[in-house]
This record gives structure tokens, sequence and C-alpha cells, in this order.
């Protein structure tokens, strides 16, 4: 985003340390005036209100997004009126929570699987929102070439996750676009 558009990023991870993520960015070609990171929790950010134009989540809205409330609580609040909201996240094509194909349980155990749904558990979550409207939610359109991506890569959940993909479990596994927008306080 700062590379490709110029936008200025704050980069937020729980996990990630602040230092290393600078000396990546900083291997890129980025300053920090570009982008900043920043170690917190998604469910305690600590940002002025009304901070973000708009606010990029990959690959993580499904560990703190579960719940309900949390958009209107503690995401929300951090987004400027008419400001988006876009998420990227592992899902299902269709839930099958009430009988996970053995493929899936290769690599994932079911209580890590409890993070995966399909698009319409996602806009039920979502439609709860009395600060953010549903502009778009459903299945990545390059879904299979960010599978094929991670699968290449050297970490160790991306080489466990071969597991699975290799026995067939892609027929099940998607990646889930949300796109919101936040709702005017005057509306």
């Amino acid at each position: 985003l700062a590379k490709e558009y110029g936008f200025t990023v704050y980069a937020t991870d729980l996990w990630c340390d602040p230092e290393n993520n600078r000396r990546f960015f900083e291997e890129m070609g980025l300053s920090e005036t570009q982008v900043t990171p920043v170690r917190a929790d998604a469910t305690a950010l600590p940002f002025e209100k009304e901070f973000f134009d708009a606010v990029v989540s990959t690959d993580s809205y499904n560990f703190f997004g579960l719940d309900p409330d949390y958009l209107d609580q503690k995401l929300l609040p951090f987004v400027r009126d008419g400001g988006y909201i876009y998420i990227t996240i592992p899902g299902m094509k269709k839930d099958c929570h009430d009988n996970l194909p053995p493929e899936l349980l290769l690599s994932w155990t079911p209580e890590q699987m409890d993070y995966v749904h399909d698009a319409d558990y996602w806009r039920a979550i979502v439609s709860h929102s009395r600060s953010a409207e549903i502009v778009e939610i459903g299945e990545l359109e390059s879904n299979e070439e960010v599978w094929a991506e991670w699968l290449k890569q050297d970490k160790k959940y991306a080489v466990s996750d071969r597991k699975s993909m290799e026995a067939g479990a892609g027929k099940y596994l998607n990646f889930v676009k949300i796109v919101l927008r936040k709702k005017s306080a005057q509306a």
C-alpha cells in the first residue's frame, strides 16, 4: 500500500516485533514515514478515534472479529465516517463444521477450524454492526493463486498446510473478502 499507492501505513500486529518489521520495511526501501510498525492487540488499538481513512486486515480478522460487537466497539471508532474496512481471511466455500472432512484434519485441528468459516457466516457477523454498511462479501477471485503462493513458502505453517491441500482440502477452502464502509454519524 505504501509502495504502490503512496499511502501512509501503520502495520499493526500483535505477534511481530516492531524492530524486526522496521528492518524488513527498510529492506523493501520503505521509510518509517511510509510504514510505521506497531505492536498492538486488535481489541485494544492505541490510535486516536477516527484516525484511519481505511483499515486493511489480511489473514487475521478471523481471530479477533468473531464477536459480532467487535466492529462497533473495537474497530470502527478508529475509522473516519465514510472510511472503509477491507478484510481478507482464510475461509470455507461452505461451512462444514458439523462434519469436518478428513482432508482438513490432516493439517488443522477442529479447534483451529473454528476460525475458518464461509461468506454467509461472516455476513451474519458483520450484519450486526450498526455503524458499518456491507459493500461486498464473497470469495476472493484470486483464491487459487493465494493458496498456491502460500503453499510455496518454507514457513512451518505453510509446510504443514500442504498435507491437507495435497489430499484435496482445497475443494472446501477459499479466501473470503469483506468490504465495509463506516456510516456517517449524522446518518
